[in-house]
């Protein structure tokens, strides 16, 4: 005798029962999930608060360029290394700088030495002039330093050539650690900060003396 399945409706609906169950798990594991941190970003800045030069030191257009940077030096998002691994640099996943670090730091120092009055006229090359001297800079390190204490390093090389006959007329690196305040990222940017006024100001005085 051939056995038929009198009620199949109940398979389907024990198998129907059974998908949404398991779907409303799902959700409720969902439900239960952290939410994503939101995106930080982040800006860094020199504010002047010297002497302006009695008399520009630099006659004609003073141009800076653009800075540069190796590697994740150059990217937006903030980098970091641990003290026991000084070599192996990582990123932050949600912590980013506003704008590349070698666009930042070219407009703050071009700001900040317009405050100083180091010549009649400070440029970037976008504005297509034709400088008298170029400022070129480079972006050595820029980074936390996680530690028991945690802190910053900032190093930036400078040069300054002059058009008319490529001479070389300034060469220079500056170096600067700085400790946090507190943990955490928002007080490392503080700390480079404070790194990059030392160093704008270091710049300014040797400046000062050419």
């Amino acid at each position: 005798m051939i056995r038929t399945n009198r009620w199949p409706f109940l398979k389907r609906g024990c198998a129907t029962s059974t998908l949404i169950a398991a779907m409303m798990l799902i959700l409720a594991g969902c439900a239960t999930q952290a939410p994503v941190p939101s995106d930080r970003y982040y800006r860094l800045q020199a504010v002047f608060s010297g002497e302006a030069l009695a008399a520009p030191k630099f006659a004609g257009t003073f141009e800076i360029e653009r800075f540069t940077a190796d590697g994740l030096t150059a990217g937006r998002p903030i980098v970091y290394v641990e003290a026991g691994d000084p070599n192996q640099l990582r990123e932050y996943n949600y912590h980013f700088w506003t704008q590349a670090p070698t666009i930042m730091l070219r407009d703050e120092l071009v700001t900040y030495l317009r405050s100083a009055k180091v010549s009649v006229s400070i440029v970037v090359p976008e504005m297509r002039l034709d400088p008298a001297y170029v400022m070129t800079g480079r972006i050595r390190t820029l980074e936390q330093v996680l530690d028991s204490t945690n802190g910053t390093r900032l190093e930036l090389e400078v040069a300054i050539r002059r058009i008319k006959d490529g001479k070389l007329l300034f060469l220079k690196s500056y170096a600067q650690e700085t400790a946090q305040a507190s943990p955490g990222v928002a007080s490392a940017v503080d700390a480079l900060n404070k790194s990059l006024n030392v160093i704008f100001s270091n710049l300014l005085q040797d400046l000062r003396t050419l």
